[in-house]
């Protein structure tokens, strides 16, 4: 005799699909969506207006994605703090808001384009020593001069064993908020997301010296999954 189907089973196994596939959405996307849908609503009598609200609503459902990931178990490493594009890896001074001193630590730089999640996670896990936010210009994130000139929050996290890791949110061409829930005091873990930067921007991800650098140029990073260094 033929098993009947479990119609239980079925719809369960699809809604899992749909979790797994689908990303969820950040909060702070929430206002975003919701006044989109309105525009929509009010405009359910105009084809036009119609379309236009459905399609804000679901770019912004897009941009605010806030996709499960895991980090790596080993320790003493960093991870990328943002997904996007490495598009520097150089030695820079870190920002001077932070009280450190003036000497150059390994940088790298992701950009984050408007299709890319734009999530923030901690590169390492520890204790968040310092949160600082600085006002500035808005000019392209692509462009190296925005990690100088624009506005920019930057978050200092030790480590268990010592190690300073420094992640710096900076706003871009399109970005005009910056969003950090982190407080010092705070302890996160690695890969835990913390903030979040709309529309277009740029991490920076300052590194203890001696630091190895595991990431280059063009390479595209997943936050709280790609490994950027070894920590010393």
């Amino acid at each position: 005799m033929a098993r009947r189907p479990d119609l239980k089973t079925g719809p369960a196994r699809l809604a899992a699909l749909v979790r797994s596939s689908v990303p969820p959405m950040h909060p702070q996307g929430l206002p975003f969506v919701g006044a989109s849908l309105a525009v929509a609503l009010a405009g359910r009598r105009n084809r036009w207006l119609r379309r236009a609200g459905l399609a804000s609503a679901a770019a912004n459902a897009a941009f605010f994605r806030h996709p499960p990931r895991t980090p790596p178990t080993r320790p003493g490493v960093a991870v990328a703090p943002a997904d996007g594009l490495i598009c520097l890896v150089d030695e820079e001074v870190p920002p001077g808001e932070l009280g450190l001193p003036a000497t150059p630590l390994p940088r790298i730089s992701i950009f984050l384009s408007l299709l890319d999640a734009h999530v923030q996670r901690a590169p390492i896990g520890g204790q968040v020593i310092t949160v600082a936010h600085r006002p500035g210009l808005f000019v392209s994130a692509d462009l190296a001069a925005a990690s100088a000139d624009n506005e920019r929050n930057s978050v200092v996290i030790r480590s268990p064993e010592g190690a300073e890791v420094i992640a710096v949110q900076i706003a871009g061409l399109l970005a005009r908020r910056i969003v950090c829930d982190l407080s010092a005091g705070d302890t996160v873990a690695v890969g835990q997301t913390y903030g979040l930067i709309r529309y277009g921007s740029r991490l920076d991800t300052y590194l203890p010296a001696g630091s190895r650098i595991l990431v280059e140029v063009g390479q595209r990073a997943l936050a709280g999954e790609t490994v950027l260094a070894e920590l010393p």
